[in-house]
């Protein structure tokens, strides 16, 4: 964009902020930057502006920076839930393209803000990410970028294995504030001498406490039948425990422990403090990313209508007119092979206008997540609409096999439980016995990928320094994957107690 052009988006900012207010949005201040092709891609693939090192990032910044080399896919902006709100656009953007997404980015930072499940979020996370990629940059030059390395492979292996409802219960409503992280009673983070941790201050980093707050395979397979449009219907699928289900001193008051990370965090007997500190950082950031996981669909069909509603409403010439209608028409266009968020949201959002009113939609977007979004408005005609369709292989064929709304609908909250992330649950009492870290799959249909599972118990092993069991089921068989101290996996029959316990979970 030239001079002329960034006047330009400066003066429709301030309309657009000032418009969206008037329609009712409320969103955090916002900051926008325009930056080049490299640093949207660096974003995108470390998932924020300021975060740690690792390998992972990096493969996926390539990914994403070679298709966009090719032409085969383009990020026109990325946006952080902060307080401020940050918005990167592309700089290659034409100056419309901005607008809209100046537009589009409004309806996420209301999003961010107003959402029940944003509502414990660290609102300074940018910050917070920036302190912890400094903690392990030292780590790197105390103890060795192997060692750290090993470490944060380990953590990220589990990273989905967390309780996201911890946030809530972590917020005491009685005293308007949130308990410090890994603690869900007392004010501080204990060592096991009962001593504060180092670093222990940096989790307050902006003077207020938050609770732990982003992704890898989850472990499941993804053949079968799937939803046309959208995803695999044999894809990922929550039962919580109690996050003070153990103290490192006191009994267990629960039978099960949903969250893998933070249990190895307080009852690991083998990690240092600076592996600690790793492990609740990976788990914060998950926790902190979580609640997209959970509301995506809503989440980008209300930034896309708001998008869609502001420009409408622009006194916008015959080749802006033109460019915008093909850039929305691009980003809400059907898939044959996965959902699109954007279009699917979009859809409902409207119907929901349609059908009950402004109102009610602010209502909506308060207090729903994907899964209550999708039970309780979509419709056989939003499923027609959008083309939604199951599918499966018959023969040597794939085919449609179903269009009906009832099917499409269990198929995507299925999809959306936990995340779309399998469901391991912690044996506490079996763990407290016997000193072996073990896990049962709350098993609902859906086996888990046994070469995931070989690749992942080492790398929990190494966390827990113990063996590590995981009770699955495989072939309508229960069966008992073990880890030892020497990291080779071994499948055998569980014992008739703990195949008990896979069933019950599984329901």
């Amino acid at each position: 964009m030239n001079q002329d052009d960034v006047n330009r988006l400066g003066q429709t900012i301030q309309w657009m902020e000032r418009t969206a207010r008037d329609y009712g949005l409320d969103f955090f201040d916002m900051r926008y930057e325009i930056c080049p092709a490299d640093v949207v891609y660096t974003i995108a693939g470390f998932g924020m502006p300021t975060r740690y090192s690792h390998w992972s990032f990096g493969k996926q910044y390539y990914r994403q920076k070679l298709d966009f080399d090719l032409g085969l896919s383009r990020i026109y902006e990325l946006v952080v839930n902060n307080d401020p709100c940050y918005a990167f656009f592309l700089d290659s953007n034409t100056v419309m393209q901005n607008e809209m997404i100046v537009a589009h980015v409004l309806g996420h930072s209301d999003f961010f803000k107003n959402n029940a499940r944003f509502r414990y979020t660290n609102r300074h996370m940018i910050d917070t990410m920036a302190a912890t990629a400094e903690r392990f940059r030292s780590y790197e030059q105390k103890y060795g970028l192997d060692r750290v390395e090993a470490v944060i492979d380990a953590a990220m292996s589990i990273q989905e294995h967390v309780d996201p409802s911890w946030r809530a219960r972590a917020h005491d409503p009685t005293k308007g504030q949130v308990h410090t992280p890994l603690d869900g009673h007392s004010g501080d983070r204990k060592d096991r001498a009962g001593t504060s941790l180092p670093y222990h201050d940096l989790w307050s980093i902006t003077g207020k406490s938050y609770p732990l707050q982003n992704h890898s395979d989850d472990g499941q397979t993804a053949s079968g039948p799937g939803l046309g449009h959208g995803l695999s219907a044999a894809s990922a699928e929550a039962m919580g425990s109690s996050n003070d289900a153990l103290s490192r001193t006191g009994p267990s008051k629960e039978q099960y422990d949903k969250d893998l990370l933070r249990f190895v965090v307080e009852h690991g007997r083998h990690l240092e403090d600076w592996e600690i500190d790793i492990l609740a950082s990976v788990r914060q950031e998950m926790l902190y990313f979580w609640p997209q996981l959970e509301t995506k669909i809503m989440n980008e069909g209300w930034a896309s209508y708001w998008h869609t509603k502001l420009m409408h409403d622009m006194d916008l010439n015959e080749q802006d007119a033109l460019e915008f209608a093909k850039l929305t028409a691009n980003v809400t266009q059907p898939n044959r092979y996965s959902l699109n968020p954007y279009q699917l949201g979009l859809a409902m959002w409207r119907d929901i206008e349609q059908r009950y009113g402004t109102e009610r939609m602010f209502e909506i977007r308060e207090c729903d997540s994907d899964v209550s979004f999708i039970r309780n408005y979509l419709t056989q005609d939003l499923v027609d609409e959008c083309q939604l369709y199951i599918y499966a292989k018959r023969g040597s064929d794939w085919v449609v096999v179903e269009r009906s709304v009832d099917k499409i609908r269990e198929l995507l909250i299925r999809q959306r439980i936990n995340g779309g992330f399998p469901t391991l649950l912690v044996d506490v009492k079996q763990s407290e016995k016997t000193g072996d870290l073990t896990l049962v799959h709350s098993f609902e249909g859906q086996e888990l990928d046994v070469k995931y599972i070989e690749r992942t118990l080492p790398r929990v092993e190494r966390l827990w320094g113990e063996p590590v069991r995981l009770v699955t089921v495989l072939d309508g068989q229960e069966v008992e994957f073990v880890c030892s101290e020497q990291g080779r996996v071994q499948r055998k029959a569980p014992s008739a107690t703990m195949g008990l316990r896979a069933v019950e979970n599984g329901g």
